[in-house]
C-alpha cells in the first residue's frame, strides 16, 4: 500500500515521504496511530494544503523532546531484582520496568519511549536507548542488581559475577586445605 508519511519513521522516511508499505503495517500501525495517510489523490492535495501546519506541529514536538531529553540523556538507574548465584534474573527486566523507573525519577516519558531489542535476563549494567521523538533519542544506563551494594561495585565497573565466582573458588580451595590438615594431625595413619 501507498501511504504519504504524516511523521518521520525509522527505516522508512520523513514528512511527505511517499512509501509503499505492507498493507498490514499500514492498516494496524500507520494509518491508526495518525503516522501517515493513504496514498490517494485527494489525500496528497490535503497533506500539501497542511505540510506547513504538519512541519510546525512537528518541530515543536521535537524541540519539546529535546528539552526533555537534557534531563535523562546519560541518566543512570539502579534496577534491583532477584536473581540466582550465576546471575540469571528470577524473570525479566521489560521495556516497561525501565520507563516506570525513569518515571520515578521526574521524567515524563511513555512506556513506548524505551527501546529494548531484548527483554534483560541477566545482572549487569546495560545501555538502553529511549527515544523522546522520531528525531530524538537519548541513551540511559540500567544497573540491574540484586543489591544496592552490588549496584555500586557493577557501577564502579567490578565484575560481580566472576568476583563471586572467585571468592567461592577461594573459599572451597581453603576448606580443602582446612580439611587435608585436619586429616594429617591425627596420631598418623590408621588401619
Amino acid at each position: 500500500m501507498q501511504v504519504i508519511l504524516l511523521e518521520r519513521v525509522e527505516a522508512l522516511g520523513a514528512i511527505g515521504d511517499e512509501v509503499k508499505v505492507r498493507d498490514g503495517f499500514a492498516r494496524n500501525f500507520l494509518l491508526p496511530q495518525k503516522k501517515a495517510l493513504r496514498a490517494t489523490e485527494a489525500n496528497r492535495k490535503v497533506f500539501e494544503a497542511q505540510r506547513a501546519q504538519i512541519e510546525a506541529r512537528n518541530a515543536e514536538a521535537r524541540s519539546v523532546a529535546e528539552k526533555a531529553s537534557g534531563g535523562i540523556d546519560g541518566q543512570s538507574y539502579v534496577l534491583i531484582r532477584q536473581a540466582g548465584e550465576a546471575g540469571q534474573l528470577y524473570g525479566s527486566v521489560s521495556a516497561r520496568d525501565v520507563a516506570d523507573e525513569i518515571v520515578k525519577g521526574g521524567a515524563k516519558i511513555d512506556r513506548s519511549a524505551v527501546v529494548l531489542d531484548k527483554p534483560i535476563k541477566t545482572i549487569g549494567v546495560y545501555d538502553v536507548r529511549v527515544r523522546l521523538h522520531a528525531e530524538v533519542t537519548v541513551k540511559v544506563k540500567v544497573n540491574v542488581a540484586r543489591s544496592t551494594d552490588e549496584a555500586e561495585r557493577q557501577a564502579r565497573g567490578e565484575n560481580v559475577i566472576a568476583s563471586g565466582v572467585e571468592a567461592e573458588k577461594a573459599q572451597a580451595e581453603e576448606q580443602a586445605k582446612e580439611l587435608a590438615a585436619s586429616a594429617f594431625k591425627d596420631d598418623g595413619p590408621r588401619e
